[in-house]
């Protein structure tokens, strides 16, 4: 278990401040945040590689604060791997490891044990950070923090690397945080996503929570969120059916029925509808349980691989919609296409 209490510290100018949460004992946690949010200054306080300034780091239910990095049995590694130079790949991954036998079984699975005997200077990025993994997970770990450790390697080798690392997560009821920009990342492996911003905490929720009800506005920017629109909500009379918190949005010539966390009106708040959460037709049909429908018309449709972005014109606001290619060419989607968007109440999230 990793738990952390109103922790705060520094690097150089940059401070790390009043950060709280519980990561259970065998769960894995995400770390998100923009660049110079404090990812990697928070593993490190964790790790003790930086000293803390504030607040408290308990990891197995005992307080660490003030323990030196190798007294908290923690596996880290880095974005940029930092093997040492002067050891083959063997002799990196099997460094600090009691079981020669499952270092070598670790480096096998994780793709390091093709690289023995290989110079760590001859290594690609992918490689080395393959090599980083396979010797942090070398001395049996209970607790493993990863900085970034997949991002220099090729999508592929990728996909089989999470695969891999879940498998032995589990095996081992690892407990892992890590920090990553890859929201596929987020969804695949993460129990639990914390959202960093300028050195405080913003929001700590199970992934589907954070990317479906961001606490903000620019949380749900940064989290992708294909719509964000600024207007005032009014609380409305529940109906049969309605969630609680459900109110009307609206701004300019945009209403939608939505639902969000507080019951009053408000000068400025936000619906954040996410695209594939807008249903397209040419023409309005007969039974929907859908509490927003919108006329339009197309105004742009971008096709990436198997999905396209079809943005939409609503009033004097434009609505994103994410569907498949195939969708685009049933529905015939040009520019200049009639169409209706339906959304239901429950994907319209309000917040402030």
């Amino acid at each position: 278990m990793i738990d952390v209490a109103r922790l705060g510290a520094r690097a150089g100018d940059f401070a790390l401040a009043d950060v709280s949460f519980t990561l259970p004992a065998g769960a894995w946690g995400i770390v998100l945040g923009a660049a110079g949010a404090g990812k990697t200054t928070l593993l490190e306080t964790i790790a003790g590689v930086r000293a803390a300034t504030t607040g408290r780091v308990s990891l197995r239910g005992a307080d660490v604060t003030t323990l030196p990095p190798e007294r908290r049995g923690v596996g880290i590694v880095y974005q940029h791997a930092f093997l040492f130079p002067h050891l083959s790949v063997e002799e990196n991954v099997a460094y600090g490891a009691t079981d020669r036998t499952w270092a070598a079984d670790v480096a096998a699975r994780l793709g390091a044990a093709v690289l023995n005997g290989r110079r760590v200077g001859a290594l690609s990025g992918g490689e080395r950070q393959v090599v980083a993994l396979a010797r942090a997970l070398a001395p049996r770990p209970d607790i493993l923090l990863l900085d970034e450790p997949l991002a220099a390697v090729d999508p592929r080798g990728r996909t089989r690397l999470r695969r891999e690392l879940r498998a032995l997560q589990r095996e081992l009821s690892l407990t892992v945080l890590h920090v990553t920009h890859d929201f596929g990342e987020a969804g695949t492996l993460g129990d639990l996503a914390l959202l960093l911003d300028a050195g405080r905490l913003v929001q700590a929720a199970p992934p589907e929570t954070l990317f479906r009800r961001p606490v903000s506005a620019a949380a749900a920017e940064f989290l992708g969120a294909e719509n964000v629109f600024a207007g005032r909500v009014t609380p409305l009379e529940p109906g049969a059916g309605d969630a609680p918190g459900t109110m009307l949005f609206r701004a300019g010539s945009l209403a939608l029925v939505g639902v969000g966390d507080a019951g009053d009106s408000r000068d400025v708040a936000h619906a954040v509808i996410r695209g594939e959460d807008v249903v397209l037709a040419r023409e309005h049909g007969g039974h929907t349980s859908a509490r927003n429908t919108l006329d339009g018309s197309v105004s742009e449709v971008v096709t990436s691989g198997a999905l396209a972005r079809v943005t939409v014109d609503v009033g004097d606001l434009s609505l994103v919609a994410t569907i498949t290619a195939a969708s685009v060419s049933e529905l015939d989607l040009l520019p200049g296409a009639r169409v209706v968007a339906t959304i239901k109440a429950t994907a319209v999230h309000l917040c402030w």
